[in-house]
Order: structure tokens, then sequence, then C-alpha cells
């Protein structure tokens, strides 16, 4: 990828995506055409986010970035490898974490030529997030990297959420995941209390393009938000979108604008990018809407969202495509005392329980016969003997039975016979 030296020279472009015209005016606020095809500028009118600090839990995100400076607060690395305030960028895609924070609150900056619209917040020139006013807490991942000197990401990412937990994050972006639809046990602790705490968190599906077809963790979890990606056209991106279930809703996740380290941009796709607008969209709401809860916000994105596909929510478009000054008006419900999207402390009650009883069904020693403190004895064995019929006296014992028998037969029959002469003969009638 190369680096650009200066914010109005065309930006770099991230590997297998097709370089595409410079607009007249400032190169990238030009290129970010969510802005006005999904009415963001219009919902900025009601909220630009400030007051709202949401978590990015990525592979860092560079504070110094032109577009970001000021909008950064202190952060934490969960790898033990980078900065401990989470800002140096780490793993095989150090400036993912960027480009993620970018996308949610990029407040552009002042080149001295471009005349941006007064009417929008920020600065005229640069990237300008969908949330300009929200704050951004980077927390860093290793992501990619194995071996004994790294921390495994199971153990990361439960960290990184209790963290943000911990923090005040109001809400917490993972535009990361796996081509596994199950997660380690270990994060079961994490999200519940995220859960519990009230803390909303967005996750991007997949990519069908890099291999991952079907929503991988965390995304298959209860009550995260889901987002799934569409081109330009608003048609599911067949190359950077995968399909689930667990899809809540789908945002723009093509030909994506975004900031990278070096006061540099470039030009990527896939739901990574996908997901923070559905982030910065949720914090534009918590600004308006202070008092909200986490269920009754994912109330609003869903139940405004434009419907894309079959009727109904779809494993391709979930409930719909965002649909942002619909989500922030006044006739939305946000009345949910429940998450719509299911709650993670319910399935772990269910699914653990029976996961740890066939595991420990199958491990467990069988409950021995003998309790403790009883007195155990060996049992004598029996004194070996000649069985009778071994003995040579089986066949005298026949004989003798076989004789007694004859002799009573016989004393019965003359005895019988003697009697004969007094009985008188019967009349046959």
């Amino acid at each position: 990828m190369l680096a650009v030296p200066t914010p109005s020279a065309p930006p770099s472009y991230l590997p297998s995506i097709p370089a595409i015209d410079t607009p007249p005016g400032d190169s990238i606020r030009a290129r970010e055409y969510w802005l006005t095809d999904y009415g963001f500028d219009d919902a900025w009118k009601e909220s630009t986010g400030e007051g709202v600090t949401v978590a990015v839990i990525d592979t860092g995100v560079d504070a110094t970035h032109q577009d970001l400076k000021n909008n950064v607060v202190k952060g934490w690395d969960a790898s033990d490898k980078g900065d401990d305030d989470g800002g140096e960028g780490l793993g095989v895609e150090p400036e993912h974490g960027t480009l993620v924070a970018s996308m949610i609150a990029g407040h552009g900056h002042d080149d001295g030529i471009t005349v941006g619209d007064s009417s929008w917040p920020g600065k005229p020139a640069g990237m300008l997030g969908v949330a300009p006013d929200a704050k951004i807490m980077p927390i860093s991942l290793e992501i990619g990297t194995v071996g004994e000197n790294h921390k495994s990401i199971d153990e990361q990412i439960p960290q990184a959420v209790k963290y943000a937990v911990d923090h005040h994050a109001n809400i917490i972006n993972l535009s990361v995941g796996s081509n596994n639809t199950s997660w380690p046990q270990s994060w079961d602790e994490a999200f519940a209390y995220a859960e519990e705490k009230g803390v909303l968190i967005v996750a991007s599906s997949g990519n069908r393009g890099s291999g991952v077809t079907q929503v991988g963790a965390p995304a298959t979890i209860p009550g995260v938000l889901t987002v799934g990606g569409v081109d330009a056209r608003r048609k599911d991106s067949w190359s950077s979108s995968s399909q689930g279930i667990s899809i809540s809703v789908a945002a723009p996740s093509e030909n994506l604008m975004g900031a990278i380290p070096g006061d540099n941009y470039a030009v990527w796709s896939g739901t990574s990018g996908a997901a923070p607008l559905v982030t910065g969209l949720a914090a534009l709401i918590k600004a308006k809407y202070p008092n909200l809860t986490s269920h009754q916000i994912i109330q609003r994105i869903i139940e405004s969202a434009d419907d894309g596909g079959e009727p109904g929510r779809d494993p391709i478009y979930g409930f719909g495509i965002i649909n942002p000054s619909k989500a922030l008006g006044e006739d939305v419900s946000d009345n949910a005392s429940q998450n719509p999207l299911g709650s993670v402390k319910e399935w772990i009650a269910v699914h653990r329980k029976t996961e740890n009883q066939e595991v420990a069904d199958a491990s467990a020693t069988p409950t021995p016969v003998h309790q403790k403190g009883e007195q155990v004895h060996d049992v004598a064995a029996p004194t070996p003997s000649r069985p009778a019929e071994d003995s040579g006296i089986l066949p005298f014992i026949v004989l003798g039975g076989f004789a007694f028998w004859v002799v009573i037969i016989t004393a019965g029959t003359v005895q019988w016979l003697k009697g004969g002469k007094n009985r008188e003969p019967r009349s046959i009638k």
C-alpha cells in the first residue's frame, strides 16, 4: 500500500480494490457517498454524537491523525505488545483500527483551500465520520499473529470488552470476526457483563471475499448488533458481506473511504467498514436520546431500517438497510424492555449448562460402591473338591435307587392280588 504525502492527492488503495475517479473538490469528502445518499447530513440537524464514547476494539487508533486529533481519549492495549493507550497499530493490518475510528468520529481538518458546507459539522476537508463529535476509546488487539510470545485473541477480546465497560464506553465497535459461529466459553462473562451494564456492542458480519461465507463470532453472540454489507446500489455485497441469521441490519461496505496513520487515507471494502457506520448511527441516537437503553437504541435502528430483501428479517439484509434520519425521528418505537436481538445471559444459562453437563458426564468417574470408612475384606476362596459325578460312585447310586423302586412296586402288586378274592365283580349297565 502506497502512502500519500498530502491530503489533496488521491488516496492509497487497499489490495483488490479498484481505483475510482476523483470527484472535483476535496477528494476525500467527496468519496463519502453514504453521508448524503443515506441521509447522515439530515441526521446531523438532530445530533452529531456529542457526549458519547465509542470503544473501538481493533488494531489500534492513530490519535494524532489530523482528522481524529482531540476526538480520541486514552485507551488501553489488550495484547501486551502495543502502547498502553491503544494508539500503536498492531498485527498484520495495523491501519485497520484507524480506518474504523475515522468512519465513526472523524472530524476532518482545514487545509486552507477547501470550502465546505457550513451546515455540516467538523472541518471542510478530509475524513468526516458519521458521528463527528463522538469520542473514540481505542483498545488495541494483536490480530493474525500466533506463537508462544503472543497472547491468544481468545484472551484479548474478553479483556478488551471488560475494559471498555469498566471505563464507561457507551458503545463498543468490533470490526473483527472469525469463520467459526461459536465462541470460547471464556468470552461469556465479558459479553454478559456488557449486557448487564447496558453497553451496546456492534460487530461486523465478515466478508465472503476473504472466504468467510457464514457469519462468525463475535457477530453470532445473542444481543450483538450484527452488520451486513451492501454496495453503492443498496444491493447485498457478494464480495464484502457474509450471510447469517444473526445479521441485524445492512450498511455500505464497498468503496469506502477511511483515514490511516500518518495523515493519510485509503479506499477499502468490507463489513469492517459497514459496522462503524451503524456504530456511529447508534452514537447519534444516544446523543439525542441520552436516557435510552441499549435495547431501545437497537430497537430504533432495526425498526427504522428499509427492508432490502424478503419481507421481514432475512440472512442477507437482516431487518433492512439503515435509515439514519428515520432512526432519529420522533415516531420510531423505543419502548423495548428487552434486547430485540436476544440475551447472551439467557443463552449461557441454557446452552452452557447443557454443554457443561455433557462434558461432566463424559469425564465423570463412577460413584464408588464402597463408601469412605467402610471395612472391606477379601473373601476366602472355596476349598477345592472333586465333583460327585467324577468320584466313581455315581453308578452305584443310580442302581441302588432303581432297585428300591422295583421292591416297592412288587410288594404293592402282591398285596393287590391277595385282596382280589374278596372283591365282588362290578355290573356293567
